[in-house]
């Protein structure tokens, strides 16, 4: 469980880190992206198969949709930022009580 941390003013804070992001309802709008400053999320593609690819002019016609997936897990810092402008409401966010590999 993470600990409780304090902001400038010694005012009690505690980090919500994003922890997944539901494929089924993320519609890759970018906007958390856009809001994240530490790239903890990037834009892929998914195939017809279901496989996640990168995106590149090359592969755009074999993309059947674009999704946010988790890049840098250990960069969030817990502030929310994404959960408040995603339009679906697809992430998952709460205490971290694992380590990170």
């Amino acid at each position: 469980m993470s600990e409780s941390q304090a902001t400038r003013d010694g005012r009690e804070w505690r980090p919500d880190y994003l922890l997944d992001i539901d494929a089924e309802k993320c519609i890759g709008c970018g906007r958390c992206y856009k809001v994240c400053g530490r790239e903890v999320m990037t834009l892929k593609g998914l195939n017809e198969d279901g496989e996640l690819v990168a995106l590149d002019d090359d592969e755009d016609d074999e993309v059947e949709k674009k999704i946010m997936v988790m890049n840098d897990v250990g960069a969030c810092i817990g502030c929310g930022a994404c959960a408040r402008v995603c339009p679906t409401n697809c992430q998952t966010h709460g205490d971290v009580s694992v380590e990170l590999a």
